[in-house]
């Protein structure tokens, strides 16, 4: 079943809503990539400076045009504003012209708006922190299989299919990984991520998306650690106890971890992945768990980096640019990596 819609002479209009709909829900993920890692609300407290607490008028929310109009500081200390802000509201807009460019006005383009809207919290949380929040992938994973409902039996098939199967083999990878390796080199989130492409883009993109992600990710971290001496982004500063002030007890650091990197004979939902093949360049890093809480002392190593985002640029590039992959390459290998859809 396709349902269209043709804007007609207002075309021009809807495009330029649509980006500044992208704009405007980039500044509201802003606000999920900096709260939702450190288990806050999305909702409430409005937007403030989060150094000294100045609560941000409409006129300091503009996505974009606040940011240039305030030069990167806050109006109330002046503390620089990251230019990530602008980046996400940027890219937001531009991957939802992206989609409207491969989709049109067609109901394709609901499930491809949602999916940006997912891919790119989790891609700079990832980045950051380490971590592929459940309260973002879980749901999403559930949205893919919801939206394919409008397009007929076999759509919902191939999401639920696509969920599963990348599921089960992540997990199979985590399970084999502990067997062989006795260590961690992937985190256990990446195969909820798995699940929620395989949920939108259908079983048949799997291959695609662990190919291209790998070969991606290796080469850029290679250059990485040959122009930077790291793989990928270093993980959040810990406190150190011996610098707490003289009389006062120092606080426990908080990981930037989650259950996500913990190891196995712990419920199920607490073991980690591991092993993607391309992958292999990384050093698999020790892990030491706490005897008192169980939880673990995982720190990236220079060789380590984040897997989430390659994921979520894999899936991006099957998604967007299918048709250009089922042209340069042969119909065999095009339909084999899920790029002729």
């Amino acid at each position: 079943m396709t349902f269209t819609y043709a804007p007609g002479w207002a075309e021009p209009l809807f495009i330029l809503f649509l980006f500044i709909l992208g704009l405007c829900i980039g500044s509201f993920l802003n606000v999920v990539i900096a709260r939702v890692p450190e288990g806050l609300s999305i909702v409430r407290p409005g937007s403030r400076c989060p150094r000294c607490g100045h609560v941000l008028s409409w006129y300091e929310n503009i996505p974009v045009l606040s940011w240039l109009g305030l030069r990167g500081k806050c109006r109330g200390c002046g503390t620089r504003i990251s230019p990530r802000y602008v980046l996400v509201e940027l890219l937001t807009g531009l991957l939802f012209l992206a989609c409207l460019k491969r989709f049109d006005w067609t109901y394709a383009l609901v499930p491809a708006l949602v999916l940006v809207f997912l891919l790119v919290p989790l891609t700079f949380i990832d980045l950051e922190h380490w971590i592929l929040p459940l309260s973002l992938t879980v749901p999403g994973i559930v949205a893919g299989i919801v939206l394919a409902i409008p397009l007929g039996q076999d759509a919902v098939v191939d999401a639920v299919v696509g969920a599963t199967v990348g599921f089960l083999t992540f997990r199979f990878m985590e399970y084999v990984g502990w067997k062989v390796f006795k260590r961690e080199a992937l985190g256990g989130g990446d195969k909820f991520l798995v699940a929620l492409l395989g949920a939108f883009l259908g079983w048949q993109s799997l291959l695609g998306i662990l190919f291209f992600s790998s070969l991606q990710g290796s080469i850029v971290g290679v250059a990485m650690l040959a122009l930077t001496g790291r793989a990928g982004p270093r993980g959040e500063e810990k406190e150190d106890p011996s610098k707490a002030p003289a009389g006062e007890e120092p606080e426990a650091p908080a990981s930037t971890m989650t259950w996500e990197f913990t190891k196995p004979g712990l419920p199920w939902w607490k073991r980690v992945a591991l092993v993607i093949p391309c992958l292999l360049l990384q050093d698999i890093p020790d892990v030491t768990l706490d005897e008192e809480t169980g939880e673990d002392q995982w720190e990236p190593g220079v060789t380590n980096i984040p897997f989430g985002p390659w994921l979520a640029l894999a899936g991006l590039e099957l998604m967007l640019l299918g048709p250009l992959l089922a042209r340069v390459l042969s119909p065999e290998v095009a339909m084999m990596l899920g790029g002729a859809r």
